[in-house]
């Protein structure tokens, strides 16, 4: 009695949040997946039980996502060893793999499209964004009002890609920093103008920075996450030598997102907000910069606490400290972004902050979870830990990791794997449900697939079910 009652008051006292959480282990060896270890997707539950696994041939080049539909998307490199275009880890192949592991879709991006890095975002129609670099001549960068320029020029792009039968695929849709650059040095370029006037541009004379990876025009932007607004449909993009986030139109042709017209909102693929760095765009200098080679960027879903909001990772907020932050954008009801003349865009600062012990100047992420904890991850200290609203650490990761970002789902999540009375959803139904349903009466908790009688509760009714479920078979 007296150990059941322990259980169940430390139950009480943590909190963390009941779920799967996906790890996507790049293979070691540096940020280009390189190294012996194994090349896999993990969903895991709280107590680390793996509840399914999915192998990788070839290094993730980031971390895979999980749809309702079990379908995994993994971006990968095209083959093992070495490291990505501009220092970053570059892949060039997509896979998706239903739930039993096998590859249901596997293509290879032609390498004079672009050179794909770093994330993807999966859109709601199975299609695919994923960031890429394209590389610009000399002479090109030079006529486009580069200074001080010896070599090509390395920037970033987007590529939606639309899966198709036989392991084919279709570019539907790109975007491109090159269409949406400005220079306040030579007016007899077309692209002349005043930098704190003309906010949808990025100054081609900023100087690469971003930590220690110091690429310079190689690698100029260095986005390394994408995020994308269903709602608004908005993608949102945090660029690492930029100290900067973007979001831009989704909604525009291609013909509209390389100019500044068309779309919902009327601006072409200019930015329609950006954030962290004003001196960017002359309207602030370095004290009014608060990213610091940032990672790991999106929104806070709709139902969650701070729904609307951006999250991500700030590796260098401070000297050898790391930052999880959020901050709410400047929206209105129908997406648009406000800004006051000869301001900044807001807002001045974040609205929540963690930061403890935990630094990596590399990768990383955060995801905002339904109870209101984050889920974050530190990738250099192969560290996935998930905290309160209040700085409390709820969960801990233990184990081997190699991965940019962890992402946690509602245990309900998953809306093609459901066996009746399959409360973990582990393709199994046996006493570990029923642990779990009493873990539920318990702490009076409700889930809708362990409410076997779809009664609206958990109660003793539904543990006696489930054992002649289990009895039955």
């Amino acid at each position: 009695m007296r150990i059941f009652l322990a259980i169940l008051f430390s139950v009480l006292l943590s909190d963390p949040f009941e779920g799967y959480t996906l790890i996507t282990n790049m293979g070691g060896g540096g940020q280009g997946g390189g190294g012996n270890q194994t090349r896999y997707s993990h969903l895991i539950d709280n107590n680390q039980n793996i509840i399914n696994s999915w192998t990788h041939e070839t290094a993730p080049a980031s971390i895979a996502y999980l749809t309702k539909d079990s379908i995994l998307y993994v971006p990968c490199k095209i083959q093992n060893g070495g490291g990505g275009q501009g220092g970053g880890p570059s892949g060039g192949r997509f896979k998706k793999m239903d739930w039993e592991g096998n590859i249901i879709w596997d293509y290879t991006l032609p390498t004079n499209v672009c050179i794909p890095h770093h994330d993807i975002a999966v859109l709601p129609n199975g299609n695919i964004l994923a960031i890429c670099s394209e590389t610009k001549s000399q002479e090109e960068a030079i006529n486009a009002g580069r200074e001080n320029l010896d070599g090509s020029m390395t920037l970033d792009m987007i590529v939606e890609i639309r899966p198709e039968e036989n392991n084919q695929a279709t570019v539907v849709w790109e975007w491109h920093f090159w269409d949406h650059l400005i220079q306040d040095i030579n007016p007899n370029l077309s692209n002349y103008g005043v930098l704190n006037e003309e906010l949808g541009l990025l100054d081609i004379n900023i100087q690469s920075g971003g930590g220690n990876q110091n690429q310079g025009i190689n690698d100029w932007n260095h986005c390394n996450a994408i995020s994308y607004n269903e709602l608004f449909d908005q993608i949102v993009l945090s660029a690492r030598h930029m100290n900067e986030i973007y979001v831009i139109d989704h909604s525009t042709t291609i013909e509209e997102a390389s100019t500044n017209t068309g779309g919902i909102y009327g601006k072409g693929g200019d930015f329609l907000y950006r954030w962290g760095n004003p001196q960017n765009y002359n309207r602030g200098d370095n004290s009014d910069q608060i990213l610091n080679a940032q990672h790991g960027i999106n929104w806070i879903p709709e139902g969650y606490p701070g729904e609307g909001n951006f999250i991500l990772f700030n590796n260098n907020h401070e000297n050898n400290s790391s930052a999880v932050l959020e901050f709410i954008p400047p929206i209105d009801e129908n997406g648009n972004y406000e800004v006051i003349t000869g301001e900044s865009f807001g807002p001045e600062t974040y609205s929540w902050i963690h930061q403890s012990n935990f630094y990596s100047n590399t990768q990383s992420g955060a995801f905002r979870l339904p109870n209101g904890n984050t889920l974050i991850t530190s990738t250099a200290e192969e560290s996935v830990f998930e905290v309160s609203e209040f700085g409390n650490e709820e969960w801990v990761y233990e184990g081997e990791l190699r991965t940019a970002r962890a992402i946690k789902y509602p245990l309900d999540y998953l809306e093609n794997n459901s066996l009746l009375g399959d409360v973990n959803n582990d393709q199994l139904v046996n006493v570990v449900d029923i642990i779990n349903i009493v873990n539920m009466v318990l702490i009076n908790d409700y889930q809708v697939n362990a409410d076997l009688n779809e009664d609206g509760q958990i109660n003793v009714i539904d543990i006696v079910t489930l054992v002649n479920i289990i009895l039955e078979n």
